[in-house]
């Protein structure tokens, strides 16, 4: 059974002439080094919590969040849930993605209930268990999905949630916070989801580290909770990017690579990106874009379990371990979400080639997972993010 409920967080208080987005931020690990120093010049911006080590703990954080409180800089309401609505644009489009925030009780993957779909890093879970163990807060959201609510039910939500905050950011994306905090809604919502299977769509990371800090707090039944964004499954708004990848690689030979390719896949040469994006759209499962200004479009063979049948698990396992020898430590890999920026990058940073993927569907996602298989990491890019800073869970 899902443990999903609401909470009874804590907001921040804006003084006279102080806007939401000195308080607010993207999640901790898509911000730039440059962002972060602008952030953090805010003196109560969330970054100042999440993103505040001394020699790898948070005390001073935890010092700082206190003095938040003790200065009425946040303040706490009843139990709620949060109603958290992001507008946007993506591929020429307008979209709405709407998000119940709340208290999501953790549980082990294995119950079948809370299901994740990437592979994580376990250096970043210690850093993340730490800033737990000292402020005892969760003060970003995980990211997931569920099933879905009914109209009739989300219908209610839209009409009793009452509006706190609103802000464009630097992407155009706008952002909607509203508190929900009628009872007999608040119970509705935790018996609508209790049933529910939920997919983890951003947050791995956090969502595991919570399962131990609960773990090493048996006895606190607060701490046996972590903070999520549920979105429904239906949700019109639920767009996922691909995310692509740049490579460097030790003694790079293109045209061995490139014959090495052949062997291995369907290739046809294209005459620039753009033919390659055609191929993309038409059915290849991936194009790549080499250093010297070539481009190439892939069709692998397809194969029978949708893991092994995946773009991005095929250009791990064959590609980037296999043929470039990831494993050996000779080859240093970046990420980039968007199709127009991994060109660019290609033709202004020094990488040896690019593995430029389709977006993966939701349902491809929810097979993958399903069948107890994650896909590698940084397969999907659920667009906008979700940001912090606009209520936290003290625990």
């Amino acid at each position: 059974m899902v443990r999903f409920r609401p909470f009874p967080g804590y907001r921040p208080v804006l003084n006279d002439g102080e806007s939401i987005d000195e308080r607010i931020s993207p999640p901790y690990d898509v911000i730039s080094s440059d962002e972060l120093r602008g952030l953090q010049s805010n003196p109560h911006n969330v970054t100042r919590i999440t993103l505040k080590p001394v020699d790898g703990r948070y005390h001073v954080a935890r010092q700082e969040l206190d003095s938040w409180i003790e200065g009425g800089m946040l303040s706490q309401d009843n139990d709620s849930f949060y109603l958290y609505e992001q507008v946007f644009q993506s591929g020429g489009e307008e979209y709405i993605r709407s998000g119940i925030v709340g208290a999501l009780g953790t549980e082990p993957y294995s119950t079948g209930m809370i299901i994740p779909h990437e592979e994580t890093f376990p250096k970043v879970k210690e850093d993340r268990l730490n800033l737990l163990r000292d402020t005892e807060t969760h003060s970003e959201s995980i990211f997931g999905i569920s099933e879905g609510l009914d109209e009739e039910l989300q219908a209610k939500i839209s009409s009793s949630a009452r509006n706190v905050y609103e802000t464009v950011d630097d992407q155009g994306v706008t952002h909607r916070f509203s508190v929900i905090d009628d009872e007999a809604l608040v119970a509705s919502i935790s018996s609508a989801l209790e049933n529910q299977r939920i997919l983890i769509a951003d947050g791995h990371h956090r969502f595991e580290t919570a399962c131990n800090y609960g773990e090493e707090n048996p006895d606190v039944e607060s701490k046996q909770y972590v903070m999520a964004t549920l979105v429904a499954s239906n949700d019109p708004g639920l767009v996922i990017w691909p995310t692509h990848r740049l490579l460097r690689c030790q003694e790079f030979l293109e045209d061995e690579f490139i014959s090495q390719l052949r062997e291995m896949f369907e290739v046809i040469d294209c005459p620039d990106t753009d033919d390659m994006d055609y191929h993309l759209n038409q059915g290849a499962d991936m194009g790549i874009i080499l250093r010297s200004g070539k481009a190439l479009a892939i069709f692998a063979e397809k194969q029978d379990d949708p893991l092994e049948s995946l773009d991005t698990f095929i250009a791990q396992q064959i590609i980037i371990k296999g043929l470039l020898g990831y494993d050996q430590g000779k080859v240093e890999v970046s990420f980039e979400a968007e199709n127009s920026k991994a060109k660019t990058r290609m033709k202004h940073e020094d990488h040896d080639l690019a593995i430029v993927f389709n977006p993966p569907s939701l349902d491809k996602v929810w097979e993958i997972s399903g069948a107890g298989k994650r896909m590698p990491k940084k397969s999907t890019y659920f667009f906008p993010k979700i940001w912090s800073g606009f209520v936290f869970y003290r625990m």
